[in-house]
């Protein structure tokens, strides 16, 4: 499980006190020039979701990666033509399966702000069947739950998929869920811990 209940704000005893996971945050000073650019961006207040104490933290260990990475995903969110809101669905969806609490409990909130309804949030926070739900906001859940939890999409969504996105948009979104899965492959290997005081979002892994 990723991201300890920070009801009672106690995290594993392996977990670095400054970093919030399994290694120490990586010192500016022993970062080349690129790497202490990297560093600075995720320094800034309000820049990402989480500062440094989140992936932006896990990404200064390999900073040519996290340049190429960071290029990726400003493209899929950013110039990929996708609203906030099939967006923050996307990563949601992915959030869910991979039962990521960090990620999860960081995108919710910006998820509402972005305009995905509590319904609909409901529905992938609990596994709930997706009938009733907006069509797009329906494909985008089943195709991420196919993709993560049966390792198979069926021919049914494939065809709904694509018929809503078009063949460029819909490997642009698997891309965008996959991007997500990469970071929640990190939280969890390194054991990302919810901040302290910050309430799991998700229910009880």
């Amino acid at each position: 499980m990723s991201g300890t209940s920070a009801q009672n704000d106690i995290w594993p005893s392996y977990i670095d006190p400054d970093s919030g996971f399994r290694l120490p945050l990586v010192r500016r000073e022993d970062l080349d020039e690129a790497g202490q650019k990297i560093y600075d961006r995720g320094a800034v207040p309000g820049a990402n979701i989480a500062g440094l104490q989140g992936p932006a933290g896990l990404q200064l260990f390999s900073p040519k990666a996290t340049t190429q990475l960071s290029s990726l995903s400003h493209y899929l969110r950013e110039e990929a033509g996708f609203t906030p809101r099939i967006r923050e669905i996307a990563f949601l969806t992915t959030s869910r399966e991979m039962d990521n609490q960090f990620e999860w409990t960081a995108h919710e909130p910006v998820a509402l702000k972005l305009g995905v309804p509590q319904n609909v949030i409901d529905v992938i926070k609990f596994k709930r069947p997706t009938d009733g739900l907006d069509e797009n906001d329906a494909i985008v859940i089943n195709l991420g739950r196919q993709i993560w939890k049966d390792h198979k999409v069926d021919q049914p969504t494939f065809v709904r998929a694509h018929a809503v996105f078009g063949p460029r948009k819909l490997v642009d979104l698997c891309l965008l869920m996959g991007h997500h899965a990469t970071i929640a492959a990190l939280l969890t290997t390194f054991d990302m811990q919810l901040h302290k005081g910050r309430e799991p979002l998700l229910p009880k892994l």
